[in-house]
């Protein structure tokens, strides 16, 4: 098959969660760079695939989609072979709770925080970082009694939640309390075909 087109920039969490899911399911892929620190994705060619001027962009033959999350879905229907994203009412609802939390908690918690130190986003570093021990707290819990966060197979549940948990050190929220999340980082880093987000040091923001 002719490669799978992925709008990204590397140090997006966004753009991995994509980045991930087509290097799980072995799926050829050209990355093209969309360099937002030079505002590429403001420029009108960008804007005419993405109006919302978001990485990443996902153009399979074609079809061309934007929002992470919505990505994820495509794929594991496509391509997963019913493994990513369960077809029976309640785990794909249990799946869906994950990417609203993705598109919730995770992303005024642990994203946030992050903005604040790689990009120096203007938010608030407290509240941020609260929000992302409250997170913590309840998907350590939840990890307690399954290896992933929808049962003991991996899910696009899985891969939604992460990028910014895995690098939420760099938004100086540390992981150190949450010995199942740190687990379950570990057995996602152990899937066949995984790729990760390059590590950031905080403070480099300047250079973003």
């Amino acid at each position: 098959m002719n490669a799978i087109k992925l709008y990204n920039f590397p140090r997006s969490g966004h753009a991995h969660r994509a980045e991930l899911m087509l290097s799980l399911l072995q799926l050829p892929t050209e990355l093209i760079l969309v360099d937002l620190a030079k505002g590429a994705h403001k420029q009108p060619e960008f804007l005419a695939i993405n109006p919302f001027g978001q990485v990443p962009v996902l153009d399979d033959q074609g079809v061309v989609l934007a929002d992470s999350t919505a990505i994820l879905v495509y794929l594991a229907q496509k391509y997963g072979k019913g493994q990513w994203l369960p077809t029976d009412p309640e785990g794909a609802a249990k799946v869906q709770r994950w990417l609203s939390v993705a598109s919730g908690q995770i992303a005024f918690g642990p994203a946030r925080a992050r903005l604040i130190t790689v990009f120096g986003a203007p938010y608030d570093a407290d509240e941020a970082i609260s929000r992302s021990h409250d997170l913590l707290k309840v998907i350590d819990q939840e990890l307690a009694n399954s290896d992933f966060l929808v049962g003991n197979q991996p899910t696009i549940a899985d891969v939604a939640s992460y990028s910014y948990i895995a690098h939420a050190p760099e938004g100086n929220v540390s992981l150190d309390d949450y010995a199942n999340v740190r687990a379950w980082l570990a057995r996602i880093e152990a899937l066949p075909g995984f790729v990760g987000m390059p590590r950031t040091v905080a403070g480099l923001q300047k250079t973003a």
